[in-house]
């Protein structure tokens, strides 16, 4: 009893460890000893489980087991931690979700072999005796649903994220009616089940699921990733949730209600951000009318400008504003990214870095690659802050930036991202756009910023040219 009520107390702790992640997470100068709370609770978590399973009878080969599966995945966690770029994140995160979702619908079945399969054995007699046998039911079926959707929707968005599949939207006949279809088969599905629990109801529960979760995100576009991201993440939450009931586990379910109510919060920020309902994200088919249409609009000439042209409009400038995005994730180019500002703060120019909500593939992540590069925290501003200073900029860097940055969004009502808050680079007395080429960004969408008066391409590795400017300077 001692060691049980010690490990329901350790849960509790290990909850506020997680809590207090969270709230350092949300900040850059508390994100690392975020990180640490986070790491500290999943420490006491594990500990306690063992603890705990070992009071509960669990020995030989069952402890072994459990330690090393523990300990196996603490290895491969340390390892794709340490070896992952940081443009490899976003999918490597997606990929994780996948682990969460698997985990659940494993979960599911499990507790299905050991009641559901068995009524008249003792555990079913308990929850009889109880009245919370039907409950068991549809913890079960909903734990599954969930799980599978989680699952095939995270793999999805990892071969998305890391251009193994293409990142248009799938755009079958009837998809909503197909999703909104399979949401009412799970409803009656669910009923069925918590009535009268045959195996049959679960198998095809979890093949709708499945096909569901697939569905679901290959029909959304690669312009709402990041919102794709953050949805899933809050999917994993309740299916971590729904395993905690199951399992009767307190900090699992608060671990999960913590992780999906935030993943839905960010995913309505993100979707603010981009002036997106949810229920339109979850539609799908962002940036599909510009293949049809936006390919053959005529914007007009462009002009190319050199590394060292572009040292000489910095050298000139008092206020210079560098909005990132993917592409310098790519081409890693936020060294040499902060090793610039450094020499521009050094002269006297003003420089800052304004941060679209959705830059990059993942909430955050430029924030992140500009603290990795040590670029002071209080000259990176969000959109809302740093959008009413373009018309009194002298020049803005675009670096890799693409849809968060395309004035069509404000001037083009037939866009397909028309609506969408971007950062208003244009208003600038001049606009350097680093780009490979004069290709579409990741919604698919032309961008008539490059084709601007005061507007020039800077063409090449970022990375490259960014070296190339530092040595003009």
């Amino acid at each position: 009893m001692t060691i049980e009520i010690s490990a329901q107390a350790a849960y509790i702790v290990a909850a506020l460890l997680f809590i207090l992640a969270l709230a350092g997470l949300s900040k850059h100068e508390t994100a690392k000893a975020g990180n640490a709370f986070g790491m500290a609770g999943m420490v006491v978590a594990l500990a306690a489980t063992i603890a705990l399973a070992t009071n509960r009878g669990i020995e030989g080969i069952g402890l072994g087991l459990l330690i090393g599966a523990t300990v196996i995945g603490a290895a491969i966690g340390l390892y794709r931690a340490r070896k992952v770029e940081m443009t490899g994140m976003p999918e490597l995160i997606a990929l994780l979700h996948s682990f969460v979702g698997l985990a659940a619908v494993l979960v599911g079945w499990n507790g299905y072999l050991h009641v559901e399969r068995h009524l008249d054995g003792p555990e079913a007699a308990a929850l009889a005796a109880a009245d919370t046998l039907g409950i068991h039911h549809a913890e079960v079926f909903i734990g599954v649903f969930i799980g599978a959707v989680t699952l095939t929707g995270s793999i999805v968005a990892y071969l998305k994220l890391s251009a193994r599949i293409k990142s248009n939207p799938l755009m079958l006949p009837g998809k909503n009616v197909l999703n909104l279809g399979a949401l009412v088969v799970f409803a009656a599905l669910t009923v069925w089940f918590v009535i009268d629990p045959r195996l049959w109801l679960l198998v095809v529960v979890t093949v709708v699921a499945l096909l569901l979760g697939w569905h679901l995100v290959a029909s959304i576009g690669g312009g709402d990733m990041p919102v794709v991201v953050s949805m899933l993440n809050s999917y994993s939450g309740w299916a971590a949730a729904a395993s905690g009931f199951l399992l009767e586990n307190d900090l699992l379910i608060i671990t999960g209600a913590l992780v999906g109510s935030s993943g839905a919060y960010l995913s309505y920020i993100m979707c603010r951000a981009m002036n997106r309902s949810f229920i339109s994200v979850i539609a799908g088919g962002f940036g599909l009318e510009n293949t049809a249409a936006g390919a053959d609009v005529d914007y007009g000439e462009y002009r190319e400008v050199t590394a060292q042209g572009v040292a000489e409009m910095l050298s000139s400038a008092d206020t210079v504003i560098i909005t990132p995005g993917y592409g310098m994730a790519v081409a890693q180019a936020q060294y040499g990214v902060a090793e610039l500002t450094r020499k521009l703060r050094e002269k006297g120019v003003d420089v800052r870095f304004g941060i679209h909500p959705v830059a990059g593939r993942l909430p955050g992540h430029m924030n992140v690659l500009l603290a990795e590069a040590k670029v002071p925290y209080d000259i990176v501003l969000e959109m809302d802050e740093i959008n009413d200073d373009f018309d009194d900029t002298a020049v803005v860097l675009v670096i890799g930036a693409n849809d968060t940055v395309n004035p069509s969004a404000a001037d083009d009502p037939a866009s397909p991202i028309a609506g969408m808050p971007v950062l208003k680079v244009w208003e600038a007395d001049n606009v350097i756009v680093f780009k490979r080429s004069m290709a579409s960004g990741y919604a698919g969408v032309q961008n008539p910023l490059f084709f601007r008066e005061n507007s020039a391409m800077l063409f090449g590795d970022a990375k490259d040219r960014v070296d190339d400017i530092l040595v003009a300077l």
